[in-house]
């Protein structure tokens, strides 16, 4: 991999509310911003990727087959995988494969749903009535309890608090200040945190994502084809993704997921170590999943994520700025937000975050995490 591949146009959907707005307007506005943003047209797509099974997300069996008709793309090349929140990030390296590969020249990732303003409801992936789901029903669990479990386990085994957490949500709160866009921009801090609801021991109504509608599209082609274009690449370098399981019941360490494997692949394709980043856009679905992150992926070692949050590593001049744009904890989070992510990490390399921009960044790497931790999916970005 290592820069064969690059990110050349990159667009966001500014909406927060759509009321009424169709997932699949929302994808057109995003692919159409991305193409323009790359100088590309639609005509000239011939790779596309997208996942849209859940409801709020307007899709299901082939999924990608009916959000491509809607579009107009006839893609040669096409990949509908499904690993909850991090599917645009693998979508984006099997893209990479692909186009080095010779089976495509210029491919969007798209992503888009109502998940605020879809009106007919929708089930949890946890609660099916068939399947391993039908163990799960009748205990209730959420996706929310689910993680939970998770913050609880690290609280009990390494002494992390309810502050530390706290302190991430302030910092992606603090991010967004700037970003016009973003769905909550006044200031919180640590005792509003811990002071609203809480939804699911110990975690509180401010340490979990907003809840949106909106998408973000992005366009792949060669290192040779970008040369010739207008806009300014950024270069995949690495890419690693790893399953864990669906199910918290099968999971074997509350306090360790996929990411340690996923992490490890971007790694060593790109060539590099995690000294290397000069920031991360982290999925952040709750504020446990940045922590856990931090720890898979090797930025601090096992259980010293909450003294790593302490020490203010995570702010603009910190060691590892992230989320820039204040994440999915204040900016957007309509499901998956692995795109939104992923479009983050090019504007920021490209010295135009909404958010927080940082001074020269070289390198950003993306993590994107699916389900009840069950999936997760790392990308080196660079310049």
């Amino acid at each position: 991999m290592q820069g064969e591949v690059a990110i050349v146009g990159a667009y966001e959907s500014p909406s927060r509310v759509a009321d009424g707005v169709h997932p699949f307007a929302i994808h057109a506005e995003c692919v159409a911003g991305a193409l323009e943003d790359a100088g590309l047209e639609i005509g000239q797509v011939d790779g596309f990727a997208t996942a849209a099974s859940f409801a709020p997300e307007g899709a299901r069996e082939m999924t990608v087959a009916e959000v491509a008709e809607y579009l107009g793309i006839h893609a040669r090349w096409f990949d509908g995988t499904d690993i909850g929140g991090g599917a645009p990030l693998s979508h984006a390296g099997h893209a990479a494969a692909a186009i080095a590969a010779g089976l495509a020249e210029v491919v969007v990732v798209s992503y888009a749903a109502a998940g605020r303003s879809w009106p007919y409801g929708s089930e949890d992936y946890l609660t099916y009535a068939s399947g391993p789901g039908q163990w799960e029903l009748p205990y209730g669990p959420t996706t929310v309890a689910t993680y939970g479990l998770a913050a609880q386990r690290h609280m009990h085994e390494f002494g992390t608090t309810p502050e530390q957490l706290a302190k991430i949500a302030v910092q992606c709160r603090a991010n967004a200040a700037g970003n016009e866009h973003a769905r909550f921009r006044d200031p919180i801090t640590v005792d509003d945190v811990l002071s609203s609801p809480m939804i699911a021991s110990p975690l509180h109504r401010l340490d979990c994502c907003v809840v949106t509608d909106s998408g973000a599209a992005f366009v792949l082609v060669s290192r040779r084809r970008a040369e010739h274009l207008a806009s300014r690449p950024v270069y995949v370098l690495g890419f690693g993704e790893a399953l864990g399981q669906v199910s918290m019941s099968q999971m074997s360490r509350f306090t360790e997921t996929a990411g340690i494997d996923s992490g490890r692949r971007a790694f060593a394709t790109a060539g590099m170590m995690p000294p290397d980043i000069d920031c991360a856009q982290l999925y952040d679905s709750f504020t446990i999943t940045v922590l856990l992150a931090l720890e898979d992926l090797g930025f601090c070692a096992r259980g010293e994520g909450g003294g790593f949050v302490d020490a203010g590593s995570l702010a603009p001049d910190g060691v590892l700025p992230i989320n820039t744009d204040g994440g999915g904890l204040s900016s957007n989070h309509p499901g998956r937000r692995g795109a939104i992510a992923t479009v983050e990490a090019v504007r920021q390399l490209q010295g135009r975050s909404p958010g927080v921009q940082l001074k020269d960044p070289r390198t950003c790497l993306v993590h994107g995490v699916g389900g009840s931790l069950s999936a997760t999916a790392t990308m080196v970005l660079g310049t």
